[in-house]
């Protein structure tokens, strides 16, 4: 442990940790040291390089707060959060793909019956969503939970809109016999990320998009299934390439169809022009030891 060089502080740190006794946490802990090594003995950083890397990690931290956190953002852009799910749910192509949660979700949300309107009367083009879960053999999968979870027409969640106290653009529902669910909002529109701490700073530094496409988040479970966490994008939408979160894929994208309020099949229930969105989503099942 004395005179060490750069050649061998590696094994010498690793060797501080052979009495730790849980064996993924040693696992973990030794490859973590080995790859931050080994980019520091590529990268070699100055020493003024490396406190500008622990001032914008200090400042990351400082900034996270009960509603942001700055750190899950961090490893969004990083595309570490994309990785993550992407190892984690490897599921065949004919069932419905993962996307990140965000940091939006919520457990207080209401649970609202077939067809309700969620927008809690906020303002924005109707949106009329029609759902079906089914398995890989398509046999509908009746009782899953369905929640919901979407911005308004200016890009804000509930809790970042003025004035908004209750749960709005967000419900749980349960699918029927026939697996479907459905429900009436508003359009959500793509909004950016936050850019006014550390991270918006990374992405300006390199030239990154702050917008994410615009999207409908939803989080499908049901007894004997593997958990889905998605979202549908708008096929159209303008950002569908630069997400920095990197949480779009091809199986995701939707049209999302717009009518005059007297055509389409949703004529006559709303006085302005709305949009349809439909989709089937396609549950795994649970692995079997």
């Amino acid at each position: 442990m004395r005179d060490l060089t750069s050649d061998t502080i590696t094994g010498a740190v690793i060797s501080t940790m052979r009495d730790t006794k849980n064996p993924r946490l040693a696992e973990i802990l030794e490859s973590l040291v080995r790859h931050l090594h080994a980019f520091v003995r590529e990268v070699e950083p100055t020493e003024e390089e490396w406190a500008q890397g622990v001032d914008f990690l200090t400042r990351t931290g400082q900034m996270c707060t009960p509603t942001r956190q700055e750190f899950i953002l961090l490893s969004d852009v990083l595309g570490v959060t994309m990785l993550v799910d992407a190892l984690g749910n490897q599921r065949p192509a004919e069932a419905t793909q993962n996307s990140v949660l965000g940091p939006y979700f919520r457990e207080d949300r209401p649970q609202h019956t077939d067809g309700a309107d969620i927008s809690e009367g906020l303002p924005g083009t109707p949106l009329f969503f029609e759902g079906r879960v089914v398995n890989g053999e398509g046999v509908a999968v009746a009782g899953a939970a369905v929640d919901v979870w979407h911005s308004d027409a200016d890009g804000h969640y509930d809790m970042e809109v003025p004035g908004q106290v209750d749960p709005a653009m967000r419900a749980l529902f349960r699918t029927d016999e026939t697996g479907h669910f459905g429900f009436r909002s508003i359009r959500p529109s793509s909004y950016p990320i936050p850019g006014d701490g550390p991270v918006g700073e990374l992405m300006s530094a390199t030239g990154r998009s702050l917008m994410r496409p615009a999207h409908v988040h939803l989080l499908i479970e049901a007894p004997g299934y593997q958990r889905v966490t998605t979202m549908l994008f708008p096929s159209d939408d303008a950002y569908l390439d630069t997400d920095p979160v990197f949480g779009v894929k091809e199986s995701l994208l939707e049209a999302y169809d717009t009518y005059a309020p007297e055509d389409g099949p949703c004529r006559g229930l709303t006085d302005v022009p709305y949009t349809l969105l439909r989709h089937t989503f396609v549950l795994e099942p649970l692995a079997t030891a």
